[in-house]
């Protein structure tokens, strides 16, 4: 990558386009959380069944799964800017669609399609993000786009809270819809936003590339620059997308990446989608006050503790950080898990200390597929990603309710502490130091060093191109 894009001094263009990258996770966060406050008044309303609230809780996981895959590898074909505002268009038909939903069919089909398009914004916008930001504020802001996602969860439950209060019988419908109003303050924020200069260059948009690169950062760079350390165009026709991420080259990363955000989000969204419930389930008072608010704390404190962890991805590296985070991700699960007749307070300061112990996995979400794979692919890498996960997170959000009920609060706290474990494995035995690595130097194939053209990206005190290692 060019050492004018690594090396360029942080700016107003970067905290905008941070910001406008930053929709996709608020909305994802927004859209699963509402639905978790929207069941209280939907489920007698329409006379649901468990299974069917945990249909819906699920269904928008559903639709990221097949968003992910499928739009990962149509961003890194036909590029990032192309579709960096129509998924937020389809996201914004699907809210104000679900204000006139009749039955749980129509709701649930409207959730896959709106988490289609969410997880068509990951793969888009955080490549378009890593592919622009200088390498010393690469780890911090990737990290913060998962600080969007609880931003937007929080905001779910405060909405939902006010609309339970004030709203009456039909304030759900109003909960799925008000999405709408968050997508149109993005499609404003987005408006004028650049494609990736990497991306041109390596489709032979060169022109396009150099002035993109001219107008935005005032620096001078050549084509050259742009795609040094990248594979030559033949290499990268003859295997690409999905088959390169399990090539051997980069298989190992690819199980990495799935496997840690699989095992995370997994217990994490179910929480989060049937926390009042989870809390309920501690003996906290249910309803539309106690446990909802209370939802929205742990939401809070998943926020706050991302920020932390943000200072040791840079300060102490990223792969004892992840490490830690599963590790002590564990604790407070476990402990209910043996503990499930645990008072109110002592459920609500476990979960706390879940959520904020989560922060270095959170904060590592996105980084990890951006800096682990090359621009051709690093879309596609980003959505697989995501699809994985979402896996996780389908799975645990629809059976979640289903083992409250018929296993008990402890066996599934148990359960939550031993898919945390499997998360722990993974990292020790594949996470990667990329701290202080330029991004095509952190994207080079297992074992081999790229040298990139211009002067050393690294900070001060580093000894030019560098070998990623395990």
């Amino acid at each position: 990558m060019s050492t004018v894009i690594d090396n360029a001094p942080y700016s107003a263009f970067h905290k905008r386009l941070a910001l406008a990258c930053s929709g996709g996770p608020l909305l994802d966060g927004y859209i699963l959380s509402i639905v978790g406050v929207a069941v209280i008044g939907m489920k007698p309303q329409l006379g649901l069944s468990t299974a069917q609230v945990s249909l819906i809780g699920a269904a928008a996981l559903i639709g990221m799964f097949v968003g992910g895959a499928v739009f990962g590898v149509l961003t890194d074909k036909i590029g990032r800017e192309v579709m960096y505002t129509a998924d937020l268009l389809v996201m914004i038909a699907c809210s104000v669609a679900s204000f006139w939903a009749q039955d749980v069919w129509m709701i649930v089909a409207l959730r896959v399609v709106m988490g289609m398009a969410v997880a068509a914004d990951y793969p888009i916008a955080t490549s378009l993000l890593a592919e622009w930001l200088p390498v010393r504020d690469r780890g911090r802001l990737l990290g913060k786009q998962i600080i969007a996602w609880y931003a937007g969860s929080v905001l779910a439950y405060v909405v939902g809270y006010l609309f339970l209060q004030f709203g009456g019988a039909d304030s759900w419908r109003w909960m799925l819809a008000s999405s709408a109003l968050l997508c149109v303050f993005f499609l404003l924020v987005r408006r004028g936003s650049p494609e990736s200069p990497l991306w041109l260059a390596q489709h032979g948009r060169t022109e396009e590339a150099v002035t993109v690169v001219r107008k935005h950062l005032g620096a001078e760079v050549s084509a050259a620059e742009l795609l040094a350390g990248e594979p030559p165009v033949s290499e990268r026709l003859a295997l690409s997308g999905v088959r390169e991420l399990f090539s051997t080259e980069y298989r190992r990363r690819t199980l990495f990446c799935g496997l840690f955000f699989l095992c995370q989000v997994g217990p994490l969204f179910a929480m989060l989608t049937f926390g009042p419930q989870i809390l309920e389930s501690f003996g906290m008072p249910g309803g539309n006050i106690m446990d909802t608010l209370g939802t929205g704390a742990v939401s809070l404190v998943f926020l706050l503790g991302c920020y932390p962890a943000l200072r040791t991805i840079d300060s102490y590296g990223r792969k004892p950080t992840i490490i830690w985070s599963f590790a002590l991700m564990i604790v407070p699960l476990a402990l209910l898990g043996v503990w499930p007749a645990a008072p109110a307070a002592i459920a609500m300061l476990a979960l706390c200390a879940y959520a904020f112990f989560c922060g270095g996995a959170n904060v590592l979400d996105w980084t990890y597929p951006n800096e682990l794979f090359p621009t051709h692919v690093r879309a596609t890498a980003v959505g697989f990603a995501t699809s994985v996960s979402r896996i996780g997170a389908a799975v645990g959000t629809y059976l979640l309710p289903l083992s409250l009920t018929g296993l008990g609060t402890g066996p599934t706290m148990l359960i939550a502490a031993a898919v945390t474990a499997c998360g722990l494995l993974v990292c020790v035995l594949w996470a990667e130091e990329t701290k202080g690595v330029g991004l095509q130097q952190a994207a080079a194939a297992d074992g081999v060093t790229v040298a990139v053209a211009g002067d050393d990206p690294a900070p001060a005190g580093s000894r030019g191109p560098v070998q990623v290692r395990a």
